[in-house]
């Protein structure tokens, strides 16, 4: 399991229960009309400013996870280190010349662990996307 995917889960993504298959019923008893084809099932929104600002104000230390990668995984209870970083920017695919600025890194992985988060159904203002 990758870290964005530990990111994932801490913050209740895919924790949907899935619904049970239907049963199937015999041939013999199947109707004579076609089914009509399953509806398409919608991406449930995770609201991730709501999860994240409730984890950072029962959390002892005040962390700026809204700017602040480091913040955001030690939020999560993440590995935050400079060595966990570079995994998770490597992870994503970040650019190697912002890869050896670990500024440069850290500003490009907050804004794409965040768009990451709103490409998986996740409620992200536009303007931390920007």
């Amino acid at each position: 399991m990758g870290i964005f995917s530990n990111i994932l889960s801490k913050l209740g993504f895919g924790d949907a229960k899935k619904e049970p298959a239907a049963e199937v019923a015999p041939a013999a008893e199947a109707p004579a009309t076609p089914q009509a084809a399953p509806a398409p099932v919608a991406i449930s929104v995770i609201d991730v400013v709501a999860k994240l600002d409730g984890l950072a104000s029962a959390h002892a230390e005040k962390l700026n996870w809204k700017v602040s990668i480091v913040d955001l995984m030690k939020l999560l209870d993440l590995d935050s280190s400079l060595a966990a970083r570079k995994d998770l920017a490597t992870e994503l695919g970040c650019p190697a010349d912002k890869m050896s600025d670990s500024a440069q890194m850290n500003i490009w992985l907050h804004k794409t662990v965040l768009q990451k988060l709103a490409d998986n159904g996740g409620n992200i203002p536009a303007d931390m996307l920007d």
